[in-house]
């Protein structure tokens, strides 16, 4: 992927630890380790850890193809939640476009543990307009 700007996180993402380590082209990717905190209560990483990467990643993916003017959410996310990750596993989400129109993008996403085990993927629709909120800088 190209280095481009890339776009702030969310603060739930940097409360939560995620880093953008990829950017650009129609594509993103984010990390984490799975720390303690991250855990539930059966002592694997929660469900709402890998929404939430998987979701950045998707919807990176979508911001990196979209002029300075749009604006995208997500409409729709689904998860396979595959295999368990614990404490101490590294993982990466990519995301990645897989059709893109004027006002809906339809969007794939998957997460890999470190050991290189499947841990979820995802697929999902985002909402894309034209113009920017005001509350994002765009015109009211």
């Amino acid at each position: 992927m190209v280095d481009i700007s890339t776009p702030r996180l969310s603060e739930l993402a940097n409360a939560i630890g995620i880093e953008i380590t990829g950017f650009g082209d129609g594509g993103c990717a984010v990390e984490c380790t799975v720390a303690e905190h991250h855990l539930n209560l059966g002592g694997v990483a929660h469900g709402g850890l890998h929404a939430t990467m998987l979701d950045t990643a998707m919807g990176g993916a979508l911001v990196s193809t979209l002029a300075k003017e749009e604006w995208c959410a997500t409409a729709q996310l689904d998860i396979s939640y595959l295999n368990a990750a614990t404490s101490g596993t590294h993982l990466t989400a990519k995301g990645r476009v897989v059709r893109r129109g004027r006002s809906l993008a339809h969007m794939e996403g998957d997460m890999v543990a470190d050991d290189g085990s499947m841990v979820a993927t995802a697929k999902g629709t985002w909402a894309i307009w034209s113009n920017r909120p005001p509350s994002q800088g765009g015109a009211e």
